[in-house]
């Protein structure tokens, strides 16, 4: 079921808040932005950023305005966080959701080949580890009935200051003194192993197995949580492995340099950029 919750006052696009799973009795949602227009469009699975532990499907909005007036489709994700979920929960969730736009895509406009998945920050992260396990038995365990045929790749991933290495800014954040950042670790990781175990940059170096969707990642070259060196060695891992990966850097951007902030200087860019690489990627 469908609440809208904005239709009237933005013609061009429509937008409306729709459960897409349920646990534990509880309605997890996605908040869908639906150009004008027949389609077929590009879709986007948006994966919100909080340090794993906290905001919700609305972080990000006025990305997610730019990329529907654009003609993209986009379903932004509630999904489970600790305490109550610490690892792997939150991904079985975006791998869930982005079986659930998949087996909705023409209802929406879309091609399930034309499927992707994006995020910010611990979004940015959580949305690679999902492009590049969709079959990682933890993160598909959550049932799909209605389309039990559906996998989780995706057609593309884009990752905005992204923290790539968790176990490298769990050591940064402890090191800066940062106790809320710290904390935050502790409650979604179990461990420095398991930091370890999730990080895209480790999972390229060991050579696990993976699927390596055309990736974009951006951030600033002033990041202090993610070191130009970590951008480039995920990008050095990802080409290694025989996959097609872009990177971008703002000068002067430090983390998080565009959320909740349509004005600052690199959001037009950055968004024009995303958009250009989406349209690149689905036909």
């Amino acid at each position: 079921m469908a609440t809208i919750v904005e239709a009237q006052t933005r013609p061009e696009i429509r937008v409306e808040d729709v459960e897409y799973q349920r646990q534990g009795g509880k309605a997890l949602l996605a908040r869908v932005y639906r150009p004008a227009g027949t389609g077929p469009f590009p879709a986007v699975v948006q994966v919100h950023g909080g340090a794993w532990t906290s905001k919700d499907r609305t972080d990000n909005d006025f990305v997610s305005r730019a990329f529907a007036e654009s003609g993209i489709l986009v379903a932004s994700l509630d999904f489970r966080m600790p305490p109550e979920a610490p690892y792997p929960a939150s991904i079985a969730d975006i791998n869930l959701g982005i079986r659930w736009l998949k087996a909705r895509a023409r209802t929406y406009g879309s091609r399930p080949d034309w499927v992707g998945v994006f995020g910010t920050s611990s979004g940015g992260h959580q949305a690679l580890l999902a492009a590049m396990r969709p079959d990682n038995p933890d993160y598909a365990a959550l049932p799909l009935p209605e389309a039990p045929q559906i996998d989780a790749r995706v057609a593309f991933v884009v990752s905005g200051w992204g923290v790539l290495d968790p176990l490298l800014r769990y050591h940064l954040a402890k090191k800066a003194g940062n106790a809320e950042l710290v904390e935050n670790h502790h409650a979604f990781w179990r461990d420095e192993a398991t930091m370890s175990e999730g990080s895209p940059p480790a999972i390229l170096d060991r050579g696990d197995k993976v699927h390596l969707p055309p990736a974009l990642v951006f951030g600033g070259d002033s990041d202090e949580w993610v070191p130009v060196e970590t951008m480039q060695r995920l990008v050095a891992g990802w080409k290694k492995a025989g996959g097609d990966i872009e990177l971008q850097f703002y000068k002067g951007a430090n983390h998080g340099f565009m959320t909740g902030k349509p004005d600052a200087p690199y959001a037009r860019p950055a968004i024009e950029r995303m958009k250009a690489f989406i349209r690149a990627h689905t036909g």
